[in-house]
């Protein structure tokens, strides 16, 4: 008896081979595409392979995971959302620019205590002449946050005037006093001391940016008889009261302010060649006559002192910065300031810094500085007021400036120059027309109109007008 009868005559159930299957099922029909009934499903009794982990995803297969690049990708959409909101510019410059004060005054202290004890004075004397200059500057900071810009605008004839007269007194004897043989200096009274040049830099900016503003507003601007005058002659004139006192750092900043008051004008590349190859001319022959701009011209990228130690300086702030390692030698702990380091709190102050905070405190200074610029930066391209532009432009290029020259002298990449590093070094004649500056900064910032907005939803009065849902009063049926 066959297989299958016998199975049929127990009552089980007949087993059906793949022969027979393959007998019963009737043939697909041919379609347009060859090969498409065989594609169709798989053939009777045969196995399917596994499927592979990257194919598709099918019934009962596990999710898949996170895309790679997903969470980068995230968090730089969250950061550049961040970076477009209108009040990043204020924070931005607020913030900076307070840390780069607090830090500046720990480091001063940290700095200057030898100094002082040297001198016969206390350990916090420079100190505390730095923390009494960054009380009025803060007043002055937030006096300048405060007004408007067209008072602004009404201080800045007055303020070059009264600049103009004092650097004029610097140069009368009995009335100016010489300080590392530079005649910029005016005694106040007792162990005070003016730079009217600090503020010079400051007046250059406030007149500059009304004089081109009102001239744009008349469309004069593409004459460039009327970009030069009288902005041209009024820096070079202010150049010369401060080469009279042989200081060339200041007048390199100032020249720096002028050529970016020219750039955010417009000037065209044969008027901005032209007087930026004067300008140079006169800087190749007042370095050529000074032997003591020489030696420090020769002095770059120094790494022994030389001859009559002419390069101590510069040498000795390279020992400072590579003897800080990646976290430096601690707060207060630097060698190089015990007389070996001439100047450590005004002009080499970031090489004491390097040395005791080490690289990490070095990066963030200069993070601070590049936050700080990169604000300035986004409050001149934002605005359409033309001398919010060229005021905040010119602050911009003042700061960045002073910063690149003064950490590039320490570095030993460009020569020395006599300049602070802005808002960190000590000398309350460049903290007070600085911290001004950075008032006027946040002035320029508040006064966007994205800004303005974002700032009013952010008072009590408003949010909670705004956010609390309005309900419409019904009876309750009481009486």
């Amino acid at each position: 008896m066959p297989a299958d009868e016998s199975a049929a005559a127990r009552g089980g159930r007949p087993r059906v081979t793949a022969a027979a299957t393959r007998a019963l099922t009737p043939p697909l029909p041919a379609g347009p595409f060859p090969g498409f009934a065989a594609r169709s499903g798989p053939a009777a009794g045969s196995r399917r392979p596994p499927a592979s982990p990257r194919g598709p995803r099918g019934a009962g297969a596990p999710p898949p995971g996170p895309r790679r690049g997903a969470g980068v990708r995230r968090l730089y959409e969250q950061a550049r959302r961040a970076w477009d909101r209108p009040l990043t510019a204020y924070y931005l410059i607020l913030g900076s620019s307070l840390l780069i004060i607090v830090l500046g005054l720990v480091m001063v202290y940290s700095a200057s205590m030898i100094k002082a004890l040297e001198l016969a004075r206390p350990g916090t004397y420079f100190f505390r002449k730095q923390f009494l200059a960054a009380v009025i500057g803060a007043g002055l900071m937030l006096l300048a946050s405060r007004m408007p810009v067209k008072l602004h605008r009404a201080l800045a004839y007055p303020l070059l005037m009264v600049t103009v007269f004092l650097m004029v007194l610097v140069q009368v004897p009995g009335i100016g006093m010489s300080v590392n043989g530079n005649q910029n200096w005016i005694r106040v009274g007792g162990p005070f001391q003016l730079q009217p040049s600090e503020f010079g830099k400051l007046a250059l900016i406030l007149w500059g940016a009304d004089l081109l503003a009102r001239k744009q507003d008349k469309r004069l601007l593409a004459q460039w008889k009327h970009m030069l005058v009288p902005l041209v002659p009024v820096a070079f004139m202010l150049l010369g009261l401060i080469m009279l006192g042989g200081d060339m750092g200041t007048a390199i900043i100032l020249t720096a302010i002028l050529f970016g008051l020219l750039w955010l004008a417009g000037a065209p590349t044969r008027l901005f060649a032209g007087v930026l190859a004067f300008a140079g001319l006169i800087g190749f022959l007042l370095i050529k006559t000074s032997p003591n701009r020489m030696s420090r011209l020769g002095c770059i990228g120094a790494s022994e002192p030389g001859p009559g130690d002419s390069c101590w300086q510069a040498v000795h702030g390279i020992y400072a910065l590579a003897s800080g390692g990646w976290f430096g030698s601690g707060l207060g702990a630097s060698v190089e300031k015990w007389g070996q380091l001439p100047e450590p709190h005004t002009d080499f102050i970031f090489a004491i810094t390097g040395e005791e905070l080490g690289l990490a405190g070095t990066l963030s200074v200069l993070a601070l500085f590049a936050a700080l610029g990169y604000a300035g930066i986004r409050v001149a391209g934002r605005t359409k007021d033309p001398f919010v532009r060229y005021a905040a432009g010119g602050v911009t290029t003042w700061i960045t400036a002073q910063a690149v020259i003064n950490i590039g002298a320490v570095l030993g990449l460009l020569p020395i120059a006599g300049v602070p590093l802005p808002l960190f070094s000590y000398g309350g004649s460049a903290l007070l027309p600085t911290m001004f500056a950075v008032g006027l900064m946040i002035a320029f910032a508040r006064d966007d109109p994205a800004a303005k907005a974002a700032l009013a939803m952010r008072r009590p009065g408003v949010r909670w007008k705004t956010m609390r849902r309005r309900v419409t009063k019904r009876p309750s049926g009481e009486r």
